[in-house]
């Protein structure tokens, strides 16, 4: 599923994005402000739709060179109520995808950022991986839970995507040690249990079952 950040002043014309974003099935989030939006800059977002002209000291313009520094793919929609072609260009200059003056329809930003999301995610849709709030750029190698990236460890992460590829099925040590460490490691298998106690205080809603004298199994 993809996530839309929003950054749009106008509470009403906010409220209205929300509402179409829903019913087309994406998740989203509002910022107020270009100062909140910065917070979140590293969120587990796939779009962002930014208004020009922002109160506070952080603009539009502001914001697409900070999310390009991060992410210099991440899709971008610029919209003002300003009808000059200097915005437009500027944006486009900046790295945006498209430009909507306002007013603009609903149906019509619906269908671009649709339109925008297909040619952006065509490869990448199959390697996004929600599980709760949960998610797993498989691409990246990234986590989130909700707009926070959780930092593992490659060992950490390489068990977790083992957990996700085998859900629902019981997993001896010998058989996660073989995947993570390799079939070359030598030691005590009990390196398995210390190394899921610190992915668990990671992902604290990581339904992992253990499976006394035997090994764990990820409930899906």
């Amino acid at each position: 599923m993809y996530n839309i950040a929003v950054v749009e002043d106008e509470a009403n014309l906010a409220k209205l994005i929300g509402k179409y974003l829903e019913n087309e099935g994406y998740e989203y989030k509002i910022f107020p402000n270009g100062e909140q939006a910065l917070k979140e800059i590293n969120g587990p977002f796939h779009l962002w739709i930014l208004d020009i002209m922002l109160p506070g000291v952080t603009s539009g313009y502001d914001l697409i060179k900070k999310i390009k520094e991060i992410n210099h793919t991440i899709p971008i929609i610029f919209t003002s109520a300003r009808d000059q072609d200097i915005d437009k260009i500027m944006g486009l200059e900046l790295g945006s995808d498209d430009y909507l003056s306002k007013p603009y329809n609903m149906r019509e930003l619906m269908l671009r950022i649709k339109k925008i999301l297909e040619r952006c995610y065509k490869d990448e849709k199959s390697n996004l991986i929600k599980y709760g709030e949960y998610q797993i750029d498989l691409d990246k190698r990234r986590v989130f839970n909700n707009d926070e990236i959780i930092v593992l460890t490659s060992k950490e992460y390489d068990l977790l995507c083992f957990l996700i590829d085998n859900k629902n099925k019981a997993l001896s040590r010998e058989q996660i040690i073989e995947h993570v460490w390799g079939d070359e490691y030598y030691g005590s298998d009990r390196v398995v249990d210390d190394l899921l106690r610190r992915l668990r205080a990671k992902m604290v809603n990581l339904n992992v079952e253990t499976i006394y004298g035997y090994g764990y199994r990820l409930l899906w």
